[in-house]
């Protein structure tokens, strides 16, 4: 499927399945009258207009147009790390089936609106309760998906490829201070998916979506 928004800085957002791309690129080019090609992106012959092709997670090596296209027939395996303050999802994803994940929800006391020493004290449990819970967020995604990480997995052609994260940025990157988790955090990819209150369909989804090819259009 395609989906567009808008990008900051100019332009749109287009995510483009793997198995709607290469029409996709059909038709880039029969409404510029053709394009030209330089590495991933492409400059359409009428008016210059441009899309700047991002592989997905696990697929970085491919650099120009016809490696893509030939990679993307196979997607790698990945990990799928989704947090939010209330609850984690953690996975491994074989093309669009995750093989492997849990999901765990954690109480995490909401803001009071109460002064003085009370609002304190609320404060204080707060912090302690998501700080718990990015530590049992860390337990599982170490669980789940370090097994799978290379260098740790037995066979190398069974490793996971890339980490894709997902929810709120600031819970993710707190997860991934834990030291057990380094391997996959070197496996990270650079876009944060959006992602509602993390749960096994949710998870489900975002394997699906991190297979998209991302493209930039320009203007």
């Amino acid at each position: 499927m395609v989906k567009a928004r808008p990008a900051a800085g100019g332009g749109r957002w287009v995510q483009i399945s793997p198995e709607r791309i290469r029409g996709w690129l059909d038709g880039f080019y029969r409404r510029h009258d053709g394009a030209t090609e330089q590495g991933l992106v492409l400059t359409g012959v009428s008016n210059g207009d441009t899309a700047t092709l991002y592989p997905p997670p696990g697929l970085a090596d491919a650099k120009d147009v016809d490696t893509l296209l030939a990679r993307i027939i196979r997607p790698p395996r990945i990990a799928v790390l989704l947090a939010r303050k209330g609850a984690v999802a953690a996975g491994v994803a074989d093309g669009t089936t995750i093989t492997v994940s849990k999901v765990e929800r954690f109480y995490v006391q909401g803001r009071t609106a109460a002064g003085g020493s009370s609002q304190q004290r609320y404060a204080r449990r707060r912090a302690n309760q998501a700080q718990a819970a990015t530590q049992r967020a860390a337990d599982i995604a170490a669980r789940i998906m370090l097994p799978h990480a290379p260098g740790v997995v037995a066979d190398p052609h069974d490793a996971i490829s890339a980490l894709v994260c997902g929810g709120d940025r600031l819970m993710i990157d707190a997860v991934l201070t834990d030291r057990r988790l380094s391997p996959l955090a070197l496996l990270r990819h650079p876009h944060l998916l959006e992602s509602a209150e993390p749960r096994l369909a949710v998870l489900e989804d975002a394997a699906v979506t991190a297979r998209r090819i991302r493209v930039h259009l320009m203007p």
